[in-house]
């Protein structure tokens, strides 16, 4: 059985909500690199199960989960905050055992880097695949329309169209909440490796907002790869490899 086949199990965080988790342990010399997925995505995307295969093939652990709201985990993804998010990353990693390296895509990146701050004793490294820190209040509230905007602070809510499937709803508590976690602000106090893909041609995160996060980064340990052709989602096979590219030089040696 593969990694990317290893049975999930249901685990119940402090704050009492139930969440899918597929964890792996490192052997001995080795970390666990973890998956965090991105926006209204899950553990099952073509990226997540590529690294779960390259884990195995490394002799590496390997730990994703889904959000609460997504996936198999349990709750409404309506109902889901930035700092809920963030609650469940850091009960999925506390499941676990060892030093870790990160994997973020997308609001991923912006919860790779909150549960680096919130447990810098664990974490070793960064891979950040098209990072969204801030997205809520940087990219997302100013790239709606007013119409949009008073819907949502009126009524609570609103439909977003999809380039990757349904509609889903932006809620107002979304927004209000992700402003208590904003990074890009001030700096941002983490001095491990950090390696940042990104896409050039990304509608969602611009590529500046990658240039934006490494001025904001303390660590001199920091490489950022543009791609200029690539979207956001950065999951044809040369994009793969790059990840995998990355991920390798963030093992430690036995």
């Amino acid at each position: 059985m593969t990694i990317a086949e290893f049975p999930f199990a249901m685990i119940t965080s402090p704050e009492g909500r139930r969440l899918a988790v597929r964890y792996h342990p490192a052997p001995p010399n080795a970390q666990t690199f973890v998956w965090l997925s991105g926006f209204n995505s899950d553990m099952s995307g073509t990226k997540a199960l590529r690294m779960a295969a390259w884990a195995e093939a490394h002799e590496q652990g390997y730990l994703a989960f889904d959000y609460s709201g997504h996936g198999r985990s349990d709750g409404r993804f309506e109902d889901g905050t930035i700092s809920m998010w963030r609650e469940d990353a850091l009960a999925a990693i506390d499941s676990s055992d060892g030093p870790l390296v990160l994997i973020g895509s997308s609001m991923g990146g912006w919860m790779a880097l909150l549960a680096a701050l919130a447990r810098p004793e664990r974490v070793k490294a960064l891979v950040l695949i098209a990072p969204a820190p801030d997205f809520t209040r940087a990219l997302l509230w100013p790239e709606l329309s007013a119409e949009a905007q008073t819907e949502i602070m009126s009524r609570g809510q609103w439909l977003r169209p999809s380039a990757y499937g349904d509609p889903y709803p932006i809620t107002r508590a979304l927004i209000e909440d992700g402003a208590r976690w904003t990074l890009l602000d001030k700096p941002i106090p983490f001095d491990e490796p950090v390696h940042i893909l990104q896409g050039m041609a990304d509608p969602d995160v611009p590529w500046r907002h990658a240039v934006r996060l490494t001025e904001a980064l303390t660590t001199t340990r920091l490489t950022l790869t543009l791609i200029k052709e690539g979207d956001h989602r950065l999951s044809r096979e040369e994009d793969l490899v790059r990840l995998e590219e990355a991920c390798a030089k963030m093992m430690v040696s036995p």
